[in-house]
C-alpha cells in the first residue's frame, strides 16, 4: 500500500509541475521561462551476468528505488533572463540520493536558508547541532545566471524512495 501511495504522490507531483506550464495558464499569466517536470525510476535487469539500466515512468515504487526528478526549462520570451531560480521541493516519500547535491544548493529547513549540503546544520535533538545529511534535505535549487531567448536545458536530481 505504501508503494502505491508513493507512486501516486510522485505521479501527482510530476503532473502538477507539468500542469503549471499548459498553454491555457500561459495565456492567463505569461511567464518568460517554461518549466516542465518529470520523474523516472531506475530499473536494473541482469541477464546472462550483464547488467542493464533503464529509466522508466514509475508505476509502482518501493523503498530503495532510485528516482530521477528532472525539470526542463526554456526561455520562451524574446528577452534575456538573468539569474533565473528553479526551486524543487523534495517529496516527503523520498530523500536526496547520497550522490546528489554537488551541482546545486539545498535547503534543510523548508526553503528558508540555502547552501551546499556540507555547510548546513540541523538540530541534533539534544539541544545542539549536527551536520546536515542527504535525508535532511527539503528542497533543491539552481540559479541559472543567463537564459538567452530560446535557451533550453534540463536540471536533475536523484532521490531514493524511503
Amino acid at each position: 500500500m505504501k508503494a502505491n501511495w508513493i507512486a501516486s504522490f510522485i505521479g501527482m507531483t510530476a503532473f502538477a509541475a507539468c500542469a503549471l506550464t499548459t498553454p491555457a495558464l500561459a495565456v492567463a499569466n505569461p511567464q518568460p521561462v517554461e518549466l516542465i517536470g518529470d520523474v523516472k525510476v531506475e530499473k536494473v535487469v541482469v541477464e546472462n551476468g550483464k547488467e542493464t539500466r533503464s529509466w522508466i515512468k514509475p508505476q509502482v515504487v518501493v523503498p530503495g528505488d532510485r528516482l530521477t526528478f528532472s525539470t526542463q526549462y526554456r526561455n520562451t520570451s524574446t528577452d534575456k533572463v538573468d539569474n533565473f531560480v528553479v526551486t524543487n521541493p523534495i517529496p516527503a516519500g523520498v530523500m536526496l540520493a547520497p550522490d546528489g547535491a554537488a551541482t546545486f544548493d539545498v535547503s534543510v529547513d523548508g526553503g528558508k536558508t540555502w547552501g551546499k549540503l556540507g555547510a548546513l546544520q540541523v538540530a541534533d535533538g539534544k539541544g545542539g547541532q549536527r551536520a546536515a545529511l542527504h535525508s535532511d534535505v527539503t528542497h533543491v535549487r539552481w540559479t541559472l545566471p543567463v537564459l538567452n531567448p530560446g535557451t533550453t536545458g534540463t536540471l536533475t536530481y536523484n532521490a531514493i524512495v524511503r
